[in-house]
């Protein structure tokens, strides 16, 4: 994953209705949340809720599918895990050089 890509998921995410719905459909699993279920489990109102959604579609975190007459939301687990991936693959990469640095001075 890329810097940018990853600072458009954190930015989406960083705003707390947003998280409030992205962890709802984490926890919905595979078969996510229809968008009326999602609306009365969070009390969001409609427009609110459509435009959050929104911006999470846009960035890739959760996609919607049409089954009938139904919108379906589905946290999409793939760029979840990507950007969890990206958060931890350095991690304590420079704790050598950095304890070096500490004990010089």
């Amino acid at each position: 994953m890329k810097l940018d890509d990853a600072a458009a998921h954190l930015e989406a995410l960083g705003n707390p209705t947003r998280l409030k719905i992205y962890r709802t459909l984490v926890r919905a699993g595979e078969v996510g949340l229809p968008v009326g279920k999602l609306q009365d489990r969070l009390k969001i109102a409609p427009s609110t809720l459509s435009h959050h959604i929104k911006t999470m579609v846009t960035v890739g975190l959760i996609t919607q599918v049409r089954e009938s007459t139904t919108l379906v939301c589905h946290a999409n687990y793939g760029t979840m895990r990507e950007l969890v991936d990206f958060l931890v693959a350095e991690c304590c990469a420079d704790e050598v050089a950095c304890k070096e640095t500490k004990t010089a001075a």
